[in-house]
């Protein structure tokens, strides 16, 4: 059942072309950590204190204020990292979320509030864990801003610019990850050349702050492309493939208690619509059925992994013709099941 699910989160988290996700902390408890979020520590010490806390931001309206008198700061949630450890390799990190993103585009405001050691702010993406990570980051302190790249633990590279940061001031970070191609931005201008690196392709998404810096984070969003997911993959390589076929669906029993329903079509539209009841006895039995209807012909079978474990059904729909029978519909779907079934990951990768 386990690997059940992690094919499943799989299958399920690029069903969609484009995306885009904004934190609103608004809706979350004051005082207390933001629910859904992660606190981990890179490095040493203990995971930071995260709470969402209210703070004064100025007004942006994009319209000019009738009075001199008309207020130009207002009230807003904002996620805090209280904590403070006088230790130099110490860097709290709030993990947004359990969503991976590969390709996408990440803003969020800053203010750096105080700190003796370290006056630092940043975004952490494409976290594997928390030793192995990119991070952006603004240091009010060093005056500067600067890309880093964790790796087991370490520092592998360091590239910046000098940058007024300004203590108690609202500033903006933001990354572009397209590809290999990283690009960082400073209160929206560009702030180091492009650079090019192939270590994460995919993770999570993190704020970061470093030893007993207090900062505070809000107006996060994430703009981005969700990876095709493994199975949408081989149906629409299965579909070029083999033009001749009228259909192909996979079907997973999901959801309390578990019914069919399509993960993966070559029709997108058709994908968590409830499928067939017969698919049950199919996963479940290795059972094979087949149905003719008109000049049509659908043949469902298991779907294995390469341990021969099956997690899935796949209905194959083709041409009918003349003296169709159920031996020969099996026969000429038989062949397009083993070669998806070819394709299928290891279950331990399942879920990468």
């Amino acid at each position: 059942m386990r690997k059940l699910f992690l094919w499943l989160s799989l299958l399920l988290a690029g069903a969609a072309r484009a995306a885009e996700h904004a934190f609103d902390w608004s809706e979350m408890p004051l005082n207390q950590s933001p629910t859904g979020c992660v606190s981990i520590v890179a490095g040493e010490g203990k995971p930071g204190i995260w709470k969402v806390i209210t703070d004064e931001m100025p007004m942006n309206t994009g319209i000019a204020p009738l009075t001199s008198n008309a207020p130009t700061r207002s009230k807003k949630e904002v996620v805090a990292q209280l904590s403070q450890e006088f230790i130099d390799g110490h860097s709290p990190m709030l993990i947004l979320g359990n969503e991976g993103y590969g390709d996408f585009t990440l803003t969020t405001k800053f203010k750096i509030v105080s700190g003796v050691m370290e006056q630092m702010a940043g975004i952490a993406f494409r976290v594997q864990d928390e030793r192995n990570y990119y991070y952006l980051r603004a240091s009010a302190l060093g005056t500067n801003v600067s890309f880093c790249k964790i790796v087991k633990g370490e520092l592998q590279s360091r590239v910046g610019n000098k940058m007024d940061i300004t203590p108690g001031v609202w500033h903006e970070l933001g990354v572009t990850c397209k590809g290999t191609a990283i690009d960082c931005t400073f209160d929206g201008k560009p702030v180091i050349d492009t650079i090019n690196d192939a270590e994460f392709s995919g993770g999570r998404i993190a704020y970061w702050t470093k030893s007993d810096s207090v900062s505070y984070f809000t107006d996060t969003r994430v703009v981005y492309t969700p990876r095709e997911p493994f199975v949408q993959g081989v149906v629409r390589e299965t579909m070029a493939k083999y033009p001749r076929l009228l259909g192909l669906q996979v079907v997973m029993l999901t959801g309390h208690p578990a019914q069919p329903h399509l993960v993966a079509s070559d029709k997108q539209q058709e994908i968590g619509e409830p499928g067939r009841k017969s698919a049950v006895d199919v996963i479940e039995k290795g059972t094979v059925f087949w149905d003719k209807d008109g000049d049509q012909v659908t043949v469902t079978m298991p779907l294995r992994d390469r341990n021969g474990d099956a997690h899935a059904a796949v209905r194959v729909t083709m041409r009918s013709f003349k003296g169709q029978t159920e031996e020969n519909a099996i026969m000429r779907a038989l062949p397009i099941v083993k070669e998806m079934q070819a394709r299928a990951p290891v279950s331990n990768d399942w879920n990468e």
